[in-house]
């Protein structure tokens, strides 16, 4: 079995020690902040996310009963664990890493990037700001947006159409397509 190592959390105001199984952060022991002088000053956490649904931790009057609470968690924890489990939270580590890169560079992530890209009904892609490009899909998206408004408005009253019958009008297809 891989032994566990600890490092020192520099960023912590209180002293905390990172507890590390291979290249990945397991636990946490450390002294609790905001606690009364008469109560347990340790604390210790087990477990990581993502990768690991659960964890557990508490209090302890000293840094061996803490020891002793953390080494008694992993030993449960551990053999529940599968390589994918280390690797979700190796993945979301590199994750927040290059966004993290991406953000000094002054740059933005897609996602906060403005697009005029919309999809039609019919599944196609095109750029709204380009009326050739999507004047052709601009009915579909009325008929939808049409039929959406109408299905909210009339949620819980019988169909028009009759047994089985829809109010969503037919979009029919593309003639792109």
């Amino acid at each position: 079995m891989t032994k566990l190592t600890r490092r020192r959390d520099k960023e912590a105001a209180r002293e905390k020690w990172s507890i590390l199984y291979r290249d990945v952060v397991v636990g946490s022991i450390g002294l609790r902040k905001g606690v009364p002088n008469h109560a347990d000053q340790w604390e210790w956490k087990c477990g990581f996310y993502p990768g690991s649904d659960r964890s557990t931790g508490g209090p302890a009057a000293t840094f061996d009963d803490r020891r002793a609470g953390f080494e008694a968690a992993w030993g449960a924890l551990l053999p529940t664990l599968t390589e994918a489990d280390f690797q979700a939270w190796r993945d979301h580590r590199d994750w927040i890493a290059r966004k993290q890169a991406m953000w000094d560079r002054g740059e933005k992530l897609p996602s906060q990037q403005p697009s005029s890209l919309m999809r039609c009904p019919c599944g196609a892609t095109f750029d709204s700001h380009r009326p050739a490009e999507s004047q052709i899909h601009t009915p579909h998206h009325l008929r939808c947006a049409k039929a959406r408004r109408n299905s909210t408005m009339n949620e819980g009253r019988p169909s028009l159409g009759g047994p089985g019958g829809s109010r969503a009008p037919d979009h029919g297809t593309c003639p792109r397509l």
